[in-house]
C-alpha cells in the first residue's frame, strides 16, 4: 500500500511516498527561498505560482525516489489547511485530479497536526498520547492529544508566532531571509543575558504566548522609542548579543508554557514540531526541561521539521479510520 502526499501550504512545493506502516520511501521539498529573499518574507502571489511550476516535477522525482509508478498508489493526501489560499489551492487541486484520475482515495490532512505526526514518523512507534507544541512561522499554540486524530488546542499566540518574530527581528538587525537560521548563527557569538527582554505571561498560568512586545523592543534596543525604521546595527558585538538575547527569550517563553502544560495535563510525553524546532538552542533548552519533569522529548529530525510532506503520513491514521476527503474538498486558509 503506497500513499502520495502533497504539500504546498506556504512556500516549500513538497511530494512524500510512504507506506501503510509509515515507512517513508521519498520526501523531495523544492525550496523558494531565493524567489522570496529579496522581499524580506513570502509574497503569496509569487509561492502559487512557484507551487504549479513546481507540483508535478517534486511528484515525478519523489515517484522516481521511492521505485514506484502512479498506477502503484493506493492513496492521495494532501495538506489542505491551514496556510495560504492561493498556495493550497494548488496541492488539493493536484490531489483531487490525481486521486479521481487513478481512482483511490483522497485524503485531506492538518499541516498543524502533521507537524506533531512528525515525531511519530521519527520515532518509529506510537507517542500518543502526549502534550504537542507546533512552533513555526504561522503558528505557535499547544495541544493536548489523546490521539494522532483526537488534539485539544490548550493555548496559541495572541499575535506573532515565533518564526514570524524570529524572521521580524532578523529584519531589523539586518541579517536577512530566512530570518531564523541566519539569527541563530548570529546569536552564537553573543551574550543571551546582554539584554534583559520580556518573556510574556511568564507569571501568568494561561497557556499562551505573546512576541510582539518582544519584537518591539528588540527594535527600541537597537533605534530607541523615538526613532522609526533605523539603519540595522554593523556586525559586531552589539548585534550579537541582540541577536542572542532575543533568542534566549523566545525559547525561555516556549519552555515554561510547555513545562506548565505538562504538568496541567499530565502527560509524560512531548512532542514538538514546527519550522522552529530546528532550533539547536531550544531542542537544548527543551530536553532539560524534560528530564527535570521526567518527561520523554521527542523532536523529529532537521529534516521534518521544516514544512514537507513526510509528515502527512497522518494520512494512515486516517486511512485506517476510512476519514476520506470527498471530491469537492477545498482548502481551508484558517485553522480547523
Amino acid at each position: 500500500m503506497y500513499f502520495l502526499a502533497l504539500e504546498s501550504s506556504c512556500d516549500e512545493t513538497a511530494a512524500a511516498v510512504f507506506t501503510a506502516d509509515r515507512r517513508v520511501l521519498a520526501n523531495v521539498v523544492a525550496s523558494q527561498t531565493d524567489l522570496h529573499a529579496r522581499f524580506g518574507g513570502v509574497v503569496p502571489e509569487i509561492a502559487s505560482r512557484a507551487h504549479l511550476r513546481n507540483l508535478l516535477p517534486v511528484v515525478e522525482e519523489a515517484l522516481a525516489r521511492a521505485g514506484i509508478t502512479k498506477s502503484d498508489i493506493g492513496c492521495v493526501a494532501v495538506h489542505n489547511t491551514p496556510g495560504l489560499v492561493g498556495s493550497l489551492l494548488v496541492g488539493v487541486s493536484a490531489a483531487k485530479m490525481l486521486a479521481l484520475a487513478l481512482g483511490v482515495p483522497l485524503v485531506a490532512v492538518n499541516h498543524v497536526a502533521a507537524h506533531i505526526y512528525a515525531c511519530r514518523i521519527a520515532a518509529e512507534r506510537d507517542i500518543f498520547p502526549c502534550l504537542g507544541l507546533v512552533v513555526s512561522g504561522g503558528h505557535t499554540a499547544l495541544f493536548d492529544c489523546e490521539s494522532a486524530l483526537s488534539l485539544q488546542l490548550l493555548g496559541g499566540t495572541r499575535d506573532d508566532a515565533a518564526g514570524e518574530a524570529f524572521d521580524k527581528v532578523a529584519a531589523i538587525l539586518g541579517l536577512g531571509f530566512p530570518g531564523g537560521p541566519a539569527l541563530e548563527r548570529e546569536a552564537a557569538f553573543g551574550n543571551p543575558t546582554a539584554y534583559a527582554f520580556p518573556r510574556a505571561f511568564a507569571d501568568d498560568a494561561r497557556l499562551e504566548f505573546s512576541f510582539s512586545g518582544l519584537k518591539t523592543a528588540v527594535l527600541y534596543a537597537c533605534h530607541g522609542q523615538n526613532v522609526g525604521k533605523g539603519t540595522p546595527p554593523p556586525a559586531g558585538a552589539k548585534r550579537a548579543d541582540l541577536a542572542a538575547s532575543f533568542q534566549a527569550a523566545v525559547v525561555d517563553a516556549l519552555v515554561l508554557k510547555c513545562k506548565q502544560a505538562l504538568r496541567k495535563t499530565g502527560r509524560v510525553r512531548l512532542a514538538v514540531g514546527g519550522g522552529v524546532t530546528a532550533n539547536r538552542a531550544l531542542r537544548d533548552a527543551l530536553q532539560l526541561m524534560c528530564e527535570k519533569e521526567h518527561a520523554e522529548l521527542f523532536i523529529p529530525p532537521f529534516d521534518l521539521c521544516t514544512d514537507n510532506a513526510a509528515m502527512a503520513a497522518l494520512a494512515v491514521e486516517k486511512w485506517e479510520a476510512s476519514q476520506f476527503a470527498s471530491p469537492d474538498l477545498d482548502a481551508e486558509p484558517n485553522f480547523v
